[in-house]
């Protein structure tokens, strides 16, 4: 009998494992393990770290709306959890706030999808105090189930019920442009393409499709005034996070970094630009912006990005400091959306801490 060919006789097996290195792992099946988080060598010197809730607001609920397993009462709802760390020495330096974007949680900013060290242990290592909080209504912080049981109940029509997004994995390669398909990674893509299953599991149901929270506002400027001052940073559906809650309070904010951000809007007022003037901003966008996103109403992520730079034309000719971090414009090419878990992740954090380090608190400096 005549033997096939070594490639036609594993051919099945050799394109399963293109598959689950392109797409993600079949279901059952596990792709990182314990083992596969790569640990530094150097230990991680901590004053402190934990956990706190800002925000919150008693609500009384019926037993109905609770889910009948008890009686009605009382239970608090739009809290924001934050996860945080300090660094020894950590108070000589600004704290920074990490705010996730859609459809994602803090674990955004942790370990990256294949094992390497996130951007929150990396800023804690270069001695700032880093704050990671969940938006309200997502992962620990929690969401308000009452208007699920009072729809099942029959109380109220179907129609009040919130619209729960998520990311297919297939969606997410144009939208935050690994690719220009699934599957199809761009040459010189920086997102680690072989852990996209990770990023998959990183999902979470999120109810606040094309809105803003605004408890989640209320809450990065209070945490922000807590702290006495600290560069809030926000990403994707967050991004324009820091701009609104620094309206709040601007004082409250030593500095803003909107990574990625999914508006810059141009309605703000000119008093509004004024106090967003007392502010340090820095924007960054990644590479292969005019990829078309795959997505009706994002065309392309280019038109965000000159959205933001009339954002911040606005705000020089105001008097402030607002500046455009791509790495592309500096021959650093690839970054993708999820710039923060990039294989260059950490070449890209130096440049914000350089500018966090640098025109942040000088500014800082100056304001005293």
């Amino acid at each position: 009998m005549q033997r096939q060919p070594f490639f036609q006789r594993f051919r099945p097996a050799i394109l399963m494992g293109i598959a689950v290195a392109l797409l993600g792992t079949p279901a059952g099946l596990t792709a990182q393990a314990l083992k596969d988080v790569k640990t530094s060598d150097k230990p991680l010197v901590l004053k402190a770290q934990g956990s706190f809730f800002v925000g919150g607001e008693k609500v009384e609920q019926t037993a109905s709306e609770l889910g009948d397993f008890g009686p009605g009462g009382h239970i608090t709802v739009n809290q924001m959890y934050v996860h945080y760390m300090v660094p020894q020495a950590g108070d000589r330096n600004v704290p920074v706030v990490m705010m996730h974007g859609a459809t994602l949680t803090g674990k955004s900013w942790e370990t990256t999808p294949d094992g390497r060290m996130g951007w929150d242990e990396y800023f804690v290592r270069k001695g700032h105090p880093v704050y990671v909080p969940d938006q309200v209504g997502r992962g620990r912080s929690g969401f308000n189930q009452a208007v699920l049981n009072d729809v099942r109940a029959g109380s109220k029509p179907a129609s009040d019920l919130p619209v729960w997004l998520r990311f297919s994995d297939e969606g997410v390669w144009p939208n935050f442009r690994f690719g220009t398909t699934a599957g199809q990674p761009f040459s010189d893509s920086q997102f680690p393409i072989a852990a996209v299953a990770e990023l998959s599991k990183q999902g979470v149901p999120d109810l606040f499709r094309g809105t803003t929270s605004t408890s989640t506002i209320t809450a990065l400027s209070e945490l922000a005034t807590q702290l006495n001052g600290a560069v809030v940073m926000g990403h994707s559906q967050s991004g324009v996070f820091p701009l609104h809650a620094a309206l709040l309070n601007p004082k409250a904010m030593k500095g803003l970094v909107l990574v990625e951000p999914g508006s810059c809007p141009a309605t703000y007022t000119d008093n509004e630009i004024m106090a967003l003037a007392t502010v340090p901003i820095l924007i960054v966008f990644g590479d292969h912006r005019d990829n078309p996103t795959g997505l009706p109403t994002l065309p392309t992520w280019q038109a965000r990005f000159e959205m933001c730079q009339g954002l911040i034309g606005r705000i020089k000719s105001a008097g402030g400091q607002a500046d455009m971090l791509a790495p592309p414009d500096r021959g650093i090419r690839g970054n993708s959306h999820m710039i923060m878990q990039d294989k260059n992740n950490l070449q890209i954090a130096d440049l914000i801490l350089k500018w966090i380090d640098g025109d942040v608190r000088k500014r800082s400096g100056a304001a005293k």
